[in-house]
């Protein structure tokens, strides 16, 4: 292993080593109020340096999600400035991620008729990486603005095809699903033209394996909270990213309920690990699977990007739970149901 494969890992690990800990989370879930939790934030944990310019007093979400989330890219960021053959993409595939997470949510404000609110959570920092116009996005009032918006990136060809219905309505989870479909593809590709051995195997099994999770997941939603029919499902899945065979798929599809999916995802390699994770609700269930992935090999791989793209998964996800402790406090909900949205 070269020098700067070891400084990679060194670096990773380091900075992995500072996230909140047991006795920070419990400090966190003790405090009464939004400002004793920044008080503890600012004085304890590494998020002190990105929270001195918020008044703790005055917190608003949609400010503290973008300067956390500024603060996560800037850690990765300074990761993949190492010499790795894929650091390049792997900074593409956060641009991409985040680009999708704004289009993605624009489409949701559109169909709530709420665009106006896209600006109070407008990520700033993405503007010197992205091409796509985040100015014009947060000022567009119509889906043809929207495109109009979009007509310079490459996810203008996938949303194109789509277009409001009689109600004007957009099929968001859909587009979803296509957008996502897409920066998975470009990772899988990057892994396999840039990539070999161990780190090729590594890195494909973890990105497979939350695909795998991913479908899984999606069908108990579209079951339960959309009731389509097995086809429709079917046609919102991508098993060509998967290592669950698309008869596998198909029987989750048609199941007759969420206890046959569950049974069904469960009599497979990768979903045994349903029984090992601990989890409240089956949205947990995905996002809890990557967190053991992550933090298996961020630990034990001696491989520098599994440990770099680990480091990416498991910095999100401390960042979702910073931001669930500081909303179940704020609306007052009690210690041990804030204490079921974190993963830790």
């Amino acid at each position: 292993m070269s020098t700067t494969s070891y400084a990679v890992l060194a670096k990773a690990r380091s900075k992995y080593s500072r996230f909140l800990s047991d006795r920070d989370y419990s400090g966190l879930l003790a405090c009464q109020s939004v400002p004793e939790v920044m008080v503890y934030l600012k004085s304890h944990t590494h998020f002190a340096s990105v929270l001195s310019e918020i008044n703790e007093r005055d917190v608003h979400r949609g400010r503290l999600e973008q300067l956390l989330r500024q603060y996560l890219f800037n850690e990765f960021d300074s990761l993949c400035r190492y010499d790795s053959s894929v650091s390049a993409g792997f900074s593409r595939y956060v641009v991409e991620k985040t680009e999708v997470e704004q289009i993605v949510r624009y489409l949701i404000l559109l169909n709530s008729n709420s665009t106006e609110k896209f600006i109070f959570q407008f990520p700033s920092f993405l503007s010197k990486h992205t091409e796509l116009d985040m100015v014009q996005l947060a000022k567009a009032e119509s889906y043809d603005d929207f495109l109009q918006a979009l007509s310079r990136t490459p996810y203008y060809d996938i949303v194109k095809v789509y277009k409001p219905d009689s109600k004007g309505m957009l099929p968001v989870s859909t587009i979803e699903n296509r957008l996502y479909g897409y920066i998975l593809k470009n990772m899988l590709e990057l892994i396999k033209k840039k990539t070999k051995g161990s780190e090729r195997t590594e890195l494909e099994s973890m990105f497979r394996t939350m695909n795998d999770y991913s479908i899984f997941s999606r069908i108990l939603r579209l079951k339960k909270y959309y009731n389509l029919p097995p086809e429709v499902i079917r046609a919102n899945m991508f098993p060509e990213y998967s290592s669950l065979s698309p008869r596998l798929i198909d029987r989750m599809c048609q199941a007759e309920s969420s206890a046959e999916v569950f049974q069904i995802m469960q009599s497979t390699g990768c979903g045994r690990l349903i029984g090992k994770i601990g989890y409240n609700h089956a949205s947990d269930i995905s996002p809890r699977v990557q967190y053991k992935l992550a933090k298996k090999n961020i630990h034990f791989s001696n491989n520098p990007s599994v440990v770099m793209i680990s480091f990416m998964f498991l910095s999100e996800i401390e960042l979702m739970n910073v931001i669930s402790l500081i909303e179940g406090i704020r609306y007052q909900l009690d210690t041990k149901t804030i204490q079921s949205l974190i993963i830790h």
